[in-house]
């Protein structure tokens, strides 16, 4: 457990300067709701059912479950609690505003980002198995291998 929150934190703090950089401003509850998408898809190489899986496997299970918290937290944080971290209601394709279809698809190549630097942060900080090569699991993806 105590490895998970390491984990997750410095996940989350990745994807908390990500959507700094990338929005201009950011909420610190979006350290955690980045971090528990990061902490989730690393568990994905941890089981033997999903570490066999091919990346773009991988990648849309992976998918599924940043969709899911993303638009979970934003029903409760932004419809429910009102506190207005994000609102997709004016972009196409949106469900609530919470999830849209093009964030959605710009999830997808950064998935295998994410399942890399779990594997790296692990072998790193908690001498494990060392990774595959970003370029390869890139490259596994696009060739769906």
């Amino acid at each position: 457990m105590k490895k998970f929150l390491i984990l997750v934190f410095i996940m989350g703090m990745c994807y908390f300067t990500l959507e700094g950089f990338w929005r201009g401003w950011t909420n610190i509850v979006m350290l955690f709701i980045g971090g528990l998408c990061g902490g989730l898809i690393g568990l994905l190489d941890e089981y033997p059912q999903y570490f066999n899986l091919k990346i773009w496997q991988q990648t849309l299970i992976a998918w599924f479950i940043v969709l899911g918290i993303e638009y979970s937290s934003g029903m409760l944080l932004n419809v429910w609690l009102g506190i207005g971290l994000w609102d997709y209601s004016s972009m196409p394709a949106n469900l609530n505003g919470q999830i849209c279809l093009i964030y959605a698809i710009l999830w997808f190549p950064l998935i295998p980002f994410g399942i890399w630097l779990d594997n790296w942060l692990r072998w790193k900080l908690f001498d494990e198995e060392r990774p595959y090569n970003l370029s390869s699991i890139y490259r596994d993806l696009l060739t769906l291998k």
